[in-house]
């Protein structure tokens, strides 16, 4: 064990305990650590007008099976100032570390000022935090001149180093959307590569993961990097997950290797209690067995409204066994649901009552219909909108049928950056575009990359509504105000070391009113 305890009472009454959780016990155990209990660093996320989630975990051995933390409670002490030096601290209080949740806290922070930055840092024992930053958020209907914010995914640990979080923490923004693939859930590979041997840069501990104990290793390791961390404290973020915090290609209660739904029910159940463990989440959001609160919406004064999907839970299977087949007749299956009838009757109806000038629908998977058989017979990418030709279409006639002009799609899941028009049919993409859509790159997957596969050059040669691709890696940066919408490719040279050149690959713009893309 990797701390000395004491004890001592709690005052009477009732603390807040994690995520709000009333608690009245006798005893606390008060730690003397031997080791940093902090090394997973701190994060922030959905921000209000009034405040935010702030976390942290307890883990100062984090590879290990206990984390180095004893079965029981502790408690965290955490403050939120107006100062980076702490000068001015306006909030603080106590809360509770449970081993039930790994000894990860969530703390809603309430009763600050709207549209300002604030800090905030965490005690245990004699040990103090890393300091991080966060902003509130404008009231809703208040005037809003700019949002700038920052887009990033895809982080296999295995694949690269995450030069791209160091920049990004240095960019001043309002918030971070992070689209999912936290973690990759496989074994760990010191070699990758058939007929060309390669060596990974970096290798997962242990096997893949299937337990509570399992996923919370592995996000432990991917956390103790300094570069996610000082994304993570540089802003609050958004955090959507995809499909490998569960599960390469999962849908609804199907895995891609045919396991018992019941079975796979106790897997995502393990792998959704460690989601919410490590992320800057609400209450709302808390774990309920195999089911989890995630899709969820956030208001930027009158400029923006960011409706955050979730596109696994509630999806139907893959069509044509999940294979980019020509010709397969399953993307037209009028059953098929990505949203599910709940978040889609959510999202329409935030979509109908949006006040704001720019709505986005913050998510995973590329709705762009691409053809990806160039030549040949008409195919697409079956885990993508595309593949579920009903629901797609059902979402893009309800934009245009509303009139909804200004609608922006923020995707990842690709390792790549995309920039296209939305169009009911993208082989006939005819008339005005109903939407605009940007798919940003990984932040480590897939490795180096290169400017563009040829496969892609021939991908984009029969897309005409496909205007920009790239296969580097980084993220993306949106800046957002009345008049239009920019975005901003950054990408990096490589990533096989933590050296890598940061550039801009190309901006592209969207007029307030005028759906489609201008060269910025």
């Amino acid at each position: 064990m990797s701390l000395l305890l004491s004890r001592r009472s709690l005052l009477a009454g009732t603390g807040l305990g994690v995520a709000g959780v009333a608690l009245s016990r006798p005893a606390l155990a008060q730690a003397v650590f031997e080791d940093n209990p902090f090394q997973l660093g701190v994060a922030a996320g959905d921000p209000l007008p009034d405040g935010f989630v702030i976390w942290t975990r307890l883990c100062p051995r984090p590879l290990e099976p206990d984390h180095g933390m004893p079965s029981q409670p502790m408690a965290v002490t955490w403050e939120v100032a107006a100062d980076a030096s702490f000068g001015t601290i306006v909030r603080t209080g106590e809360v509770v570390a449970r081993p039930e949740l790994g000894h990860a806290v969530h703390v809603e922070v309430e009763g600050l000022e709207p549209a300002r930055p604030y800090f905030y840092r965490f005690r245990a024992g004699n040990e103090r935090s890393g300091v991080g930053r966060a902003r509130t958020t404008p009231l809703a209907g208040a005037s809003t001149a700019q949002v700038r914010f920052g887009v990033v995914g895809c982080q296999a640990y295995e694949s690269g180093y995450y030069t791209a979080h160091r920049k990004i923490a240095a960019e001043d923004l309002d918030f971070i959307f992070c689209y999912g693939d936290y973690i990759y859930e496989g074994r760990g590979n010191r070699i990758y590569g058939s007929t060309t041997p390669n060596e990974n840069p970096r290798v997962h501990v242990g096997g893949e993961a299937y337990t509570v104990t399992e996923y919370r290793q592995r996000y432990a390791q991917y956390k103790m990097d300094t570069d996610l961390q000082a994304s993570h404290a540089s802003a609050a973020w958004f955090t959507v997950w995809d499909d490998h915090e569960t599960d390469n290609n999962w849908v609804g209660d199907i895995d891609q290797d045919g396991t018992d739904p019941a079975v796979f029910a106790l897997r995502k159940a393990a792998a959704m209690q460690a989601y919410y463990e490590h992320m800057p989440l609400r209450r709302s959001s808390f774990p309920r067995g195999s089911a989890l609160q995630l899709y969820r919406r956030a208001t930027y004064g009158n400029l923006l409204d960011v409706h955050l999907l979730d596109t696994r839970q509630f999806r139907t299977n893959q069509p044509c066994d999940d294979q980019f087949n020509a010709g397969c007749d399953g993307i037209n299956d009028r059953n098929a649901q990505v949203l599910g009838e709940a978040q889609q009757a959510w999202l329409f109806d935030g979509l109908n009552r949006s006040q704001a000038t720019w709505n986005t629908l913050a998510q995973q998977i590329m709705i762009m219909d691409l053809d990806r058989n160039p030549g040949d017979d008409y195919g697409v990418n079956p885990d993508s909108w595309a593949g579920y030709r009903v629901p797609r279409a059902r979402l893009l006639q309800h934009i245009r049928d509303r009139r909804i002009d200004n609608v922006v799609v923020l995707t990842g899941d690709e390792h790549q950056n995309y920039a296209g028009e939305l169009h009911i049919d993208g082989r006939n993409p005819e008339g005005a575009p109903i939407a605009t859509e940007f798919v940003t790159t990984s932040i480590s997957s897939g490795g180096d990359g290169v400017d563009q596969r040829p496969d892609m050059a021939r991908i984009q040669a029969v897309n005409p509504q496909l205007k920009f691709n790239n296969a580097q890696r980084g993220y993306v940066l949106c800046d957002v105000t009345p008049e239009r919408w920019q975005t901003e490719f950054k990408v990096l040279d490589q990533i096989h070391d933590r050296n890598g050149v940061l550039t801009t690959r190309a901006k592209y713009a969207v007029e307030a009113g005028k759906p489609g893309l201008v060269t910025a």
